[in-house]
């Protein structure tokens, strides 16, 4: 492990604070040594309150930040006389410990001190740096753990039996720093935890860590030898397997859940082990990622309903055995191990599950590699202490507070996957903006290339793509169902309208065009999108007719036609798809003037043709109010939601009343 210090950079940060930014941002940066909010820094410095009365104050990582981007607002000032006469109690309780330390914090906006703020206060050096190092874990969590840490580090370091954080913890660090001289240590070793470095210099702490750190790796590159090296193997692909296993996992959650597969050949290798149902299931790799991960990952087989129904029994029994009166969480697994197949990580939210995929890939890489270097192989914490860390005071304060599970469902469409065609402008986009705006991950396929910058303003993906093109849609939704483990919402908007001509007067190409583009081309996408949405959680397709299907004027056939056709289908898949719980509605929006197909000119001219102003002719309905591409989108988003539930094989105008269809 190398030092990222930087003498150049270093000299941008004046002062004690800002130095203890940038080691923070320089730790943040290895995820070697921490993980997205893991670890924690702290430096102690003496400055003027708001009465202008000196006071030493401890600014310790705030809750919420980041080491890897932490700036001097995420260190929460806390009095140093208040902790350290906390670390004198026999006994505090966590919540009541929060509580203590906020208000023994200088600035009230400040965000709540880590939960490690009182070992950081016992702690006299200036600086001290956690982290929970990959290699220090795997040289802790085995059968001779700790005289494999006394053999490497000697008298440098102290080490520390597992205690639960928080208040124990410092108590417990405050007895080990009783018996040595503390400032002659360089580091403490939490076992089955992680590592403390301290020193009164900002770079010699920092560089303690990676030294310390860079000894185990040492230690853990000799134990296994010049010839190990992570199993590999190649995937079998299954996006049936994974869309059903990802409406499994949303049914025991509560929420639908974004499903992350990783496919590379060390995961897939992993997953491929003879011994990965026992070795993935002793523990995770330090206690603190067990309120992510739960304490292990559900195998999946070759029946995976089975599998989670095992896992789901599992789990509540493991929490009927340990628990002392807390709510239980939901019976689901955060991270699965399926088997031939890959490792698949579940979260909320795309961001959460991306999170636990960082998280599990050091997990399992981790546990490989303590599993060939040591006899007995990896040994995580008991269950019992595991429990502790999963059902912690504050966690569940949480839970109690919000009445719903950690990370559930906020927005209509939270943790869903939904497709829109047609959306780099115009209804496409509304509909994407306003799916986006209600939780859903989006994608939008168009053939412009401007639908890929225009998904990225709403957090979605653009893919260019030709509808017609039957294996480009079917590449488009595998590829969906591949990154984001399934899919729940269709909506089928991509159209054209073709120039008007009269039957005795239409080129065949014009009608082609128009059957291509305005019915076959949803026809392909049904075709390939189905049998995904037969696994989604709450499937539901919305395809975008037209108000000609009702009332077609003259000159339109190419384009009514197609419509008519594509209502048509939306009531045969209605029907084909209901016995799955699939619902097909279909839109019919009109006079919609804010796209790019009407001009300023094009409006004056139709506007003119009719007697009216602009302002008349964009509210020329009978509730006399004008439809935006937005009021389209929303009306869609609603449709795809619960609100609709019960409806299917509908035909919803979205026009503001035409008297012509009614």
């Amino acid at each position: 492990m190398k030092s990222l210090w930087s003498d150049s950079d270093a000299r941008k940060y004046k002062g004690p604070l800002a130095k203890r930014v940038y080691t923070s941002r320089l730790l943040g940066a290895n995820p070697e040594l921490v993980l997205h909010g893991g670890g924690n820094t702290s430096v102690k410095i003496s400055e003027k309150d708001f009465f202008g009365d000196s006071v030493d104050v401890l600014y310790v990582k705030g809750s919420g930040w980041d080491l890897g981007t932490i700036e001097a607002a995420g260190f929460a000032p806390v009095r140093m006389n208040a902790l350290l006469k906390m670390a004198k109690l026999g006994t505090l309780g966590d919540a009541e410990m929060v509580k203590q330390q906020r208000a023994a914090m200088l600035d009230p906006g400040a965000p709540n001190p880590s939960i490690e703020a009182i070992l950081h206060a016992v702690i006299p050096q200036k600086f001290v740096d956690h982290t929970h190092a990959n290699a220090i874990v795997a040289l802790t969590n085995h059968n001779d753990g700790r005289k494999t840490i006394e053999d490497l580090y000697g008298d440098r370091v102290a080490i520390i039996p597992y205690v639960m954080p928080g208040f124990d913890l410092a108590k417990a660090v405050v007895e080990a720093l009783s018996k040595v001289d503390p400032y002659k240590l360089e580091g403490l070793i939490l076992m089955n935890h992680g590592i403390f470095t301290m020193h009164d210099d900002a770079r010699k702490s920092y560089e303690l860590m990676i030294e310390l750190v860079t000894k185990a790796e040492i230690l853990l590159s000799s134990r296994l030898g010049k010839s190990f090296s992570f199993p590999k193997a190649k995937a079998k692909e299954d996006l049936l397997g994974l869309s059903l296993i990802r409406k499994q996992v949303s049914a025991l959650r509560g929420v639908p859940v974004i499903a992350s597969l990783d496919q590379a050949d060390d995961a897939v290798g992993f997953a491929s082990r003879k011994d990965v149902a026992k070795l993935a299931t002793r523990g995770p790799l330090t206690p603190d990622h067990t309120i992510r991960t739960k304490r292990v990952p559900a195998v999946i087989g070759a029946d995976s309903g089975k599998s989670l129904a095992k896992f789901a029994d599992e789990y509540e029994a493991y929490f009927e055995k340990y628990n002392k009166g807390e709510t239980m969480l939901p019976p689901d697994p955060r991270w699965a191990v399926w088997q031939g197949h890959g490792v698949i990580s579940f979260g909320a939210t795309e961001a959460e599950a991306g999170v636990l995929r960082d998280i599990v890939t050091h997990t399992w890489h981790t546990i490989q590699q303590t599993e060939a270097a040591f006899e007995g192989g990896w040994k995580a914490l008991p269950a019992g202490k595991l429990f502790e860390i999963e059902y912690w005071e504050l966690e569940q304060a949480k839970l109690k507070k919000s009445g719903h599970a950690p990370g559930g469902a906020v927005h209509t469409h939270q943790g869903k996957v939904a497709i829109v065609t047609g959306s780099a402008a115009g209804i496409g986009f509304a509909c994407a903006a306003s799916l986006a705006h209600s939780g859903a991950k989006v994608i939008g396929i168009d053939l412009s290339p401007e639908i890929e910058e225009q998904m990225a303003k709403i957090g979605g993906i653009g893919i260019v793509a030709n509808l017609t093109n039957e294996e480009k849609v079917k590449e488009a939704v595998e590829g969906v169902v591949r990154q984001f483990g399934g899919l729940d919402i269709l909506v089928s908007n991509a159209g054209i309208f073709t120039a008007g001509a009269y039957l005795e007067n239409l080129e065949q190409s014009n009608w082609d065009k128009s059957i291509a583009v305005n019915l076959t081309s949803h026809q392909i996408l049904l075709k390939h999108a189905i049998p995904f949405l037969k696994n989604g959680i709450d499937g539901a397709i919305v395809l975008v007719g037209s108000r000609n299907v009702n009332a077609p004027g003259a000159g339109a056939a190419s384009y009514s036609c197609a419509k008519a056709g594509l209502t048509q289908l939306c009531r045969v898949a209605a029907l084909e798809l209901a016995p799955f719980g699939v619902r097909c509605n279909i839109i019919h929006p009109d006079a919609v003037f804010d796209t790019k197909l009407w001009t300023p000119e094009n409006l004056k001219r139709s506007a003119e043709r009719y007697g009216m102003t602009v302002e008349e002719y964009k509210t020329r309905n009978l509730l006399k109010t004008e439809i935006t591409s937005r009021d389209v989108g929303n009306m869609v988003s609603a449709m795809a939601s619960p609100l609709f539930g019960k409806t299917t094989g509908a035909q919803v105008p979205v026009d503001g009343g035409n008297d012509r269809v009614i």
